[in-house]
């Protein structure tokens, strides 16, 4: 949550930042959520490999990248969503 002002900052798109707490099993299914930390732009989750109907519920998540896994989604994938809004 703390790099995202300035990701959003650094791509020069006039984006709001809003943080929701996914609290339960019911939220984190209508949500269809991915687990935590869940990063969408624009309702679409900013992981290219992401799929909305697997692994949905109240977990961590790990995000394969071209480097491992790691425990956020890269800052160039936040980045390229972002841009995307402006196209």
């Amino acid at each position: 949550m703390e790099r995202l002002p300035r990701i959003v900052d650094d791509s020069g798109v006039n984006a709001l930042v809003i943080e929701r707490i996914i609290a339960d099993e019911a939220t984190a299914r209508a949500e269809r959520f991915l687990g935590s930390p869940t990063v969408r732009v624009d309702g679409i989750d900013v992981d290219p490999h992401a799929s909305a109907g697997h692994g949905v519920g109240l977990s961590c998540r790990l995000y394969r990248t071209e480097t491992g896994l790691q425990g956020t989604p890269p800052d160039e994938w936040i980045m390229r969503a972002l841009r995307q809004l402006t196209t």
